[in-house]
């Protein structure tokens, strides 16, 4: 099934909004957190056609509300369509997004695709299947995005899974990566823009809450008791209870990193002493460790016991 509908947004994100002072607290800071992604890592400049993917979590729903009041807002103009990608998963709630979208009189594309009985053929019995499933979901997202020229691809990925991504790499990748703020894709012909980048994951659930989304569970990724994203979300949350604050230290980490005191000889040339000019993120080669999103359980089998490493090293 295919829906597109071509409207301008009417209406107020808002308008059934709580009207406590502790919800407008937090709408205010998380929008500012928004603009402030937007305009330090240029995501988005005037005239630009975003299409903002909405799998119907908590995530993606605060990124529509958010974006479409910063465009009602903001000193230049840019144009939203929402777009939600039906991958057939069993009894997934077709017209949800649709009549949600309607509502809130944004322009919008529904596009119906099985990628879930392909996902669940070719992955192996205990394997995760994330790996599959984004590739498929991307190729077709990539492809939309041509059709209704959109300029921008926005996600909702936040603080919390650029922190997580960043763990998964070091842990089990052998290398400091993480997903940006922003992304060119296939050579330049798709960027990607996290506006959320700078959101705490707490706060946008109790955003998601207090503002009644319905909520479409994901019974790919939420089925897999093993998923080792969630076992390394544990580890954290246990982490910051016996350091605080310390998931918002690794973030500032992302934000300020220093060539000179690492150790890559292909981001700092350690002769003439500065940072190459010649660097490619294609330099660091795929064989130097093994997936990150691979053998995690036995890492978080015990979170207490890497606390207690911690606190002997400390």
């Amino acid at each position: 099934m295919n829906e597109k509908i071509k409207s301008e947004i009417t209406l107020d994100p808002y308008l059934t909004a709580p009207s406590s002072g502790e919800f407008q607290r937090l709408r205010r800071r998380l929008t500012r957190q928004t603009q402030l992604a937007i305009h330090e890592y240029s995501m988005i400049q005037p005239g630009d056609h975003v299409m903002v993917c909405c799998s119907g979590g908590k995530d993606s729903y605060t990124l529509l509300t958010i974006l479409i009041d910063i465009s009602r807002r903001e000193n230049f103009e840019f144009k939203i369509t929402a777009f939600n990608l039906d991958q057939a998963q069993p009894d997934f709630p077709v017209r949800t997004l649709p009549t949600y979208f309607e509502q809130l009189g944004v322009n919008y594309l529904c596009h119906r695709e099985d990628t879930y009985s392909i996902v669940k053929e070719k992955t192996a019995p205990g394997k995760t299947t994330c790996a599959l499933c984004s590739r498929l979901r991307r190729g077709i997202i990539y492809t939309k995005a041509n059709e209704i020229g959109a300029t921008k691809i926005a996600l909702g990925h936040h603080m919390d899974d650029a922190v997580e991504t960043l763990m998964l790499n070091m842990f089990f990748g052998a290398r400091l990566k993480t997903m940006p703020p922003k992304l060119s894709a296939l050579e330049g012909k798709h960027t990607l823009i996290r506006p959320l980048y700078m959101c705490e994951e707490s706060e946008i659930a109790r955003f998601a809450r207090a503002m009644n989304y319905p909520i479409i569970p994901c019974n790919l990724c939420g089925s897999q008791p093993n998923l080792q994203r969630q076992a390394f979300k544990k580890l954290l949350k246990e982490f910051e209870k016996t350091y605080p604050g310390r998931r918002q230290a690794i973030f500032k980490s992302i934000r300020h990193v220093i060539p000179s005191h690492l150790a890559d000889l292909n981001i700092f040339d350690f002769d003439k002493m500065q940072p190459r000019s010649d660097r490619s993120d294609n330099s660091f080669k795929s064989n130097h460790g093994p997936d990150p999103a691979e053998g995690l359980a036995g890492l978080v089998a015990s979170s207490t016991g890497f606390m207690s490493l911690l606190d002997q090293e400390s």
